[in-house]
């Protein structure tokens, strides 16, 4: 009987390795992401539904999922934390991996192994976010400043020449607006015109590869809490959830992370809301893979 999304001992055999990244010296206004990534691990250990009511099946009885820990990532400088993602991903580059974040700083890890071993130019970064990411530094609202800061996650993938289409923007500064006009991002942003059309977000992306990065206040409040900067007015849940299976139908997903989950003592409705984007993800990709995904219901 299985009783774990986490199902597999040993990730030679797995077909997707969820990588724990508590990193969570970059923040803004609230703390506590470093903590992100264990709590939505006890999700799924257990504590969602296996059944999965768009395919109709179980897809954890067809996925070995391996869960690997970077422990004591959050002691280390940003620099050394970046390069322990990104060697992560070489040695593991066979497998399908989900970053569990920590702070947005942690997707610079994945963007630096893939700008290094792939073609930056021919992948496409799909980001959820309110935030565009896309300062050059944070001199303006911080007395230090460092590269890999969440608030320049998107800068840096920019700099690397990653496509890059963002959704659910709704917040950003009058340099990060600069750098959007100047470059000719493409941006969605929320609750400045009528919500996108799906498919309209799709055709956007204009590369077969898509790297998904998932902050999670990106969606609305209501859905996603306990995060470091929450927004209103974000993506619904049921948007979400379409966009993902559309998104994971159409392209090639070849890496994902969720960030930016910072735990209440008392409340679990974030966590729980991220393991399942979590699971619905990485069972969609392989089921894909495995030419076992032939419907959304």
């Amino acid at each position: 009987m299985i009783d774990s999304i986490i199902n597999c001992k040993n990730i030679k055999e797995a077909d997707v390795i969820v990588l724990s990244a508590g990193y969570g010296q970059s923040f803004t206004y609230r703390g506590g992401a470093e903590n992100g990534p264990s709590e939505i691990v006890k999700c799924l250990h257990g504590n969602l539904e296996f059944f999965d009511r768009f395919t109709m099946n179980e897809p954890i009885q067809f996925l070995k999922i391996y869960h690997h820990e970077l422990k004591n990532i959050n002691n280390v400088s940003s620099e050394e934390m970046v390069k322990q993602i990104s060697d992560f991903n070489l040695k593991y580059k066979d497998k399908f991996i989900i970053m569990l974040g920590g702070s947005h700083s942690v997707s610079n890890g994945a963007f630096s192994y893939f700008e290094k071993y792939k073609d930056p130019t021919n992948i496409t970064i799909l980001q959820i976010d309110a935030h565009p990411d896309l300062r050059e530094n944070t001199f303006d609202f911080k007395d230090t400043s460092d590269k890999f800061d969440h608030a320049c996650v998107m800068r840096r993938a920019c700099e690397m020449s990653f496509q890059t289409v963002q959704v659910g923007i709704r917040t950003y500064s009058i340099y990060e607006r600069k750098f959007i006009v100047k470059n000719n991002l493409k941006i969605f942003e929320w609750g400045k015109k009528k919500i996108p059309s799906i498919n309209e977000i799709i055709k956007s992306i204009k590369t077969k590869d898509v790297y998904l990065t998932l902050d999670v206040d990106g969606l609305d409040p209501s859905h996603t809490p306990a995060t470091g900067t929450p927004v209103p007015g974000g993506l619904e849940w049921t948007y979400t959830q379409r966009l993902l299976r559309k998104l994971i139908l159409s392209k090639n997903l070849i890496g994902a992370d969720i960030v930016e989950v910072s735990p209440f003592k008392h409340d679990v409705l974030t966590q729980y809301a991220a393991a399942n984007l979590c699971y619905n993800i990485m069972s969609y990709k392989i089921m894909k893979d495995k030419k076992m995904l032939t419907f959304f219901e």
